[in-house]
C-alpha cells in the first residue's frame, strides 16, 4: 500500500459507551496517515450518532456492508467476543486489513480458523499493552542485559470487572460459552506482557478460583451464575529461564485496581506499575529500575478515558508503517493464535493441576539468541 491516508471503518463504535469511543476513535484522530472513515453499530439511529460525534463521513447499520464498501482499507472489530468471527471473516475475504480486539475467538479453534485465512494480508489483535513505550523500554533492558540474567519476577493484575456484581449487558462475561472472562482478557493481556518483557512462556501452573458464584445484576436486580474464573494464580517459567508468580483477579474498587510487575536480574531489577481500573493494557506504564536506562519514548498519542488511547495507538501507528512499507511488524492473529493457546493451557494447568510444557527452556542463557527469539512476537513462530 501506498502513502495514502489509510481509511479505517470501525465495527462497534458507539456514541453512547463503548471502548472504540474511548480508545480507538481519540487513537485514530490523533494520528497522521489514518483517518476514520465510516463507523457501524447495530441501528440506524446510533450509526448516525456516532458518525456525528466522531466525525467519521459515513455510517451503516450493517456492518458487513461496510466491510464490502471500497472507500474502507482497515476493519477495525470493537464488538463482543462472540461476533468477532463472522465479522473478521468476512473483512479478510473482502481483502481488508483488519484490527480486531482481544481475545480473537471464542476458542483456540475459531483462532486457527481466522489466521489460517490472512493470507498476505495485515491483521493486529488487541494486545496493545506489550506496545506501550515503558515495556519496549524494560525489554531492552532485559533484553540487553544490563540488569543481568533475569531470575524471577512478579506480578499483580487487578481489575474493576468481574466482580460480584455489574449490569446484564455485561452478564456474557460470566458464561465461558462467550470466550470473554478474566482468563482470556486480563490473564492472557497479563501473560502477553510477560512474554514481552521476559520471552516466551514455557511451563505454567495455575490455581483458579469462582469467588463470586452468583453475580448481582445491578439494573435488574435479578442474578447469574458464575461459570468462569475471577481469580487465577500462574505460577511459570520463561525461555530466559526466569520463574514468575502472576496474580490476576477482578472485584476491585476503581481506587484499587492496580498493576505491577517486578523483575529481579544478577546484576539489578526493574519494575513496570500501572493502575487503569479496566486493567493495565488501557493505560499508561511507569518504568523504574536501580541501572540508568534512557527515558521511554513519547507515546504516538494521548487521551482517551484514562489514557486509554495510548496503547491501542501504539497498535495503529505500527499497522500503519506496517502497510504503508508492505513490512508484517504488528502484534497480528498470528501472535492472536499463541496468546488463545497460552491461556488454554493455562486453563488446562488449573483444572487438572498438572503442570502444563509449550516451551522447552533455553539452558544456557544466550542473549543473542534469547533477543532472537523474543523478536518473533509479532509472527507466532517462538522457539527456545
Amino acid at each position: 500500500m501506498n502513502q495514502k491516508e489509510i481509511r479505517v471503518g470501525i465495527v462497534g463504535a458507539s456514541a453512547k459507551a463503548s471502548w472504540a469511543k474511548v480508545s480507538h476513535v481519540p487513537a485514530i484522530n490523533g494520528l497522521h496517515g489514518v483517518k476514520l472513515s465510516a463507523v457501524a453499530t447495530r441501528n440506524e439511529q446510533s450509526a448516525r450518532e456516532a458518525a456525528k460525534a466522531f466525525g467519521a463521513d459515513r455510517w451503516f447499520s450493517d456492518p458487513f456492508a461496510m466491510i464490502r464498501d471500497e472507500r474502507i482499507d482497515l476493519i477495525t472489530i470493537a464488538v463482543n467476543v462472540p461476533a468477532h468471527r463472522e465479522l473478521v471473516l468476512a473483512a479478510l475475504e473482502a481483502r481488508k486489513a483488519v484490527y480486531c480486539e482481544a481475545p480473537l475467538g471464542r476458542t483456540v479453534a475459531e483462532a486457527e480458523q481466522m489466521a489460517s485465512a490472512v493470507g498476505s494480508l495485515h491483521t493486529a489483535i488487541g494486545l496493545q499493552g506489550r506496545l506501550n513505550p515503558a515495556v519496549r523500554r524494560a525489554a531492552q533492558l532485559v533484553s540487553s542485559g544490563q540488569i543481568g540474567r533475569p531470575l524471577n519476577a512478579r506480578i499483580v493484575s487487578a481489575t474493576t470487572g468481574f466482580g460480584p456484581e455489574m449490569p446484564s449487558t455485561y452478564d456474557y462475561f460470566n458464561k465461558t460459552s462467550s470466550g470473554a472472562n478474566l482468563l482470556t482478557i486480563s490473564a492472557g493481556h497479563t501473560l502477553d506482557l510477560v512474554e514481552a518483557v521476559l520471552g516466551p512462556i514455557c511451563e505454567v501452573e495455575a490455581r483458579t478460583e469462582i469467588r463470586w458464584p452468583t453475580v448481582k445484576l445491578t439494573d435488574t436486580g435479578g442474578e447469574s451464575l458464575r461459570e468462569t474464573a475471577d481469580q487465577v494464580a500462574v505460577l511459570g517459567k520463561t525461555g530466559s529461564g526466569a520463574v514468575f508468580t502472576a496474580d490476576i483477579h477482578g472485584g476491585v474498587a476503581h481506587e484499587d485496581a492496580r498493576f505491577s510487575l517486578e523483575i529481579r536480574g544478577a546484576d539489578g531489577w526493574l519494575s513496570l506499575s500501572g493502575g487503569h481500573p479496566f486493567g493495565f493494557q488501557c493505560g499508561d506504564l511507569k518504568l523504574a529500575s536501580n541501572v540508568a536506562f534512557a527515558a521511554p519514548e513519547k507515546a504516538t498519542v494521548s487521551g482517551g478515558f484514562m489514557g486509554a488511547s495510548i496503547n491501542v495507538g501504539e497498535i495503529y501507528a505500527y499497522l500503519v508503517r506496517d502497510l504503508q512499507a508492505g513490512a508484517y511488524n504488528t502484534p497480528d492473529f498470528e501472535h492472536a493464535l499463541h496468546n488463545a493457546r497460552l491461556i488454554e493451557a493455562v486453563m488446562r494447568a488449573g483444572e487438572l493441576g498438572v503442570r502444563q510444557k509449550l516451551l522447552e527452556p533455553i539452558e544456557s542463557f544466550d542473549e543473542d539468541v534469547w533477543v532472537g527469539a523474543c523478536t518473533k512476537a509479532s509472527t507466532g513462530q517462538r522457539k527456545c
